[in-house]
């Protein structure tokens, strides 16, 4: 279990996809191959069968199109919450280059050091962005430094160290034990995958249906958070009364949210929160 909460703290998930340009280049193509083509060869080459069809792919060969967070921050005696996305338009190119997203999040993450939280952030969703980063050329010098000993500063490349909490990593053991996301937040009365599940991720780009991606990846980010926080009442860090405030805070958020120009789309993932709360026998927010 982590040992520590922090005043500032992102509940974060990042979303990719095969990258065509990455296919291209290790299997020959040529540069006017299709992108659905370029895809399906690429889960080929990775152990497609009738099965599996679109199997998990390197992450390396994958590009990222959107990251969404949670962001906590404590101030005084007051909690404030932002649900943060890129791209923010996603009918901007500039805004959809993957350069820029993962460029812009680092950025903000090494200038403002808060302490990550994800769901198999230590092997998918932070590595991907420092191999797509170096892969880009990007320069994330504050995001990158570390500290010489552990208690100066967070430190986002060490195991030891809390500035990226994996919850997948506590809860999950090896093999058919590993837990899902979407299991570990449904049992505990909280949405896991909402209209969308992960596979559809890569149909849904190549289709260019990039602003419902950005909406299931802040589907995916809110989920952390709530499953976050549902780990920090377990772990003794808020009291029942506290944990409950903590929720009141999400839905506040998400109706807050919602009621802005394109927030439609969170009133699924309040609604089907309010259900698995009556269904696992905790009282309606």
């Amino acid at each position: 279990m982590f040992k520590s909460v922090q005043e500032n703290l992102w509940a974060f998930d990042a979303e990719w996809v095969p990258d065509p340009a990455a296919g291209r280049l290790l299997y020959g193509l040529p540069p006017e191959t299709p992108d659905a083509e370029v895809v399906a060869r690429m889960w080929t080459e990775g152990g497609a069968t009738e099965e599996d069809p679109t199997p998990y792919l390197k992450t390396v060969l994958c590009r990222v199109v959107s990251i969404a967070a949670v962001q906590r921050r404590v101030r005084g005696r007051k909690t404030e919450l932002k649900l943060l996305w890129l791209p923010r338009d996603a009918s901007d190119p500039e805004q959809r280059s993957e350069r820029a997203m993962i460029g812009t999040f680092l950025e903000a993450v090494g200038k403002h050091r808060p302490q990550l939280v994800g769901f198999n952030s230590v092997s998918a969703d932070l590595k991907i962005l420092v191999q797509r980063g170096v892969v880009n050329g990007i320069e994330a010098a504050a995001f990158c430094r570390r500290p010489d000993k552990p208690w100066e500063g967070p430190d986002y490349f060490s195991r030891s160290n809390e500035a990226n909490i994996d919850l997948m990593d506590i809860l999950s053991s090896w093999g058919k034990g590993a837990v899902s996301l979407h299991e570990a937040a449904t049992l505990s009365g909280i949405p896991g995958k909402v209209a969308v599940e992960g596979e559809q991720v890569a149909a849904l780009w190549l289709a260019g249906r990039t602003r419902e991606i950005v909406q299931y990846n802040c589907f995916d980010a809110l989920t952390t958070y709530l499953l976050w926080l549902r780990m920090a009442h377990f772990a003794g860090f808020f009291s029942a009364g506290e944990y409950d405030e903590e929720q009141r805070l999400v839905h506040a958020l998400i109706e807050e949210e919602g009621i802005k120009d394109g927030g439609e789309y969170l009133e699924a993932y309040a609604d089907a929160w309010q259900r698995l709360r009556e269904a696992t026998g905790q009282p309606v927010l």
